[in-house]
């Protein structure tokens, strides 16, 4: 017999779930549930690369590419390379906040796209490599793999949530319970005797007749 103990969800969190289930019909045990969101994240964690933690990284999402905190933007113009580099949550260039689309134009004289313009590393990177063939190996990765290190590091309820919902809706539906049998009115014996409360009589009208 596996042994169990109680944890501490967020109301909110609860209540979503609950809500999932319902909609979801069948059976609305909270504790299975609860136990495949936690089997869930637990697959993701190994996921992750070593000393990552989701709850504490930082870093620029640039539509599906992700630039975590350190990564360095290199944008060639006139013979010279132009840096900026992702501190935090923003991407920096002369300690101003600035975008990917913002740092490829401030160089040229014409319309760039900064997808080809620019090129990036990132820290676990060892040489710079041009934004578009980053976007390429993501879109070339299969479904359901996070290549991507917001993919990987993004853990938060809402996403595990999303990915419970996928998974309870996949599982078929319960079969709906069969309607009660309807109840048996047909007389039986003794029951067109009249009542016996009909029959009854105070002492009193005995003793004085």
């Amino acid at each position: 017999m596996k042994s169990t103990m109680s944890l501490q969800v967020d109301t909110d969190t609860l209540l979503r779930l609950i809500t999932q289930l319902q909609r979801r019909g069948g059976t609305q045990d909270l504790s299975p549930a609860i136990n495949s969101a936690i089997e869930l994240w637990l697959r993701e964690q190994t996921r992750l690369a070593k000393g990552c933690d989701p709850a504490n990284i930082r870093g620029y999402q640039w539509k599906s590419l992700f630039l975590p905190e350190g990564t360095e933007l290199r944008s060639w113009s006139y013979g010279d390379h132009n840096y900026a580099r992702v501190v935090g949550d923003d991407i920096l260039h002369k300690g101003r906040p600035t975008t990917p689309n913002q740092f490829a134009q401030s160089f040229a004289r014409t319309t760039r796209n900064a997808w080809t313009d620019l090129s990036i590393k990132r820290p676990e990177d060892q040489h710079f490599k041009k934004a578009c063939l980053l976007r390429a190996e993501i879109k070339r990765q299969p479904p359901g793999v996070a290549g991507a290190a917001a993919a990987l590091c993004d853990t938060s309820a809402a996403a595990l949530l999303t990915a419970l919902q996928t998974q309870l809706l996949a599982r078929p539906a319960a079969a709906p319970e069969p309607p009660p049998r309807p109840r048996d009115t047909t007389p039986g014996q003794g029951w067109d005797l009249p009542e016996r409360r009909k029959l009854r009589f105070r002492i009193e009208d005995v003793a004085f007749e």
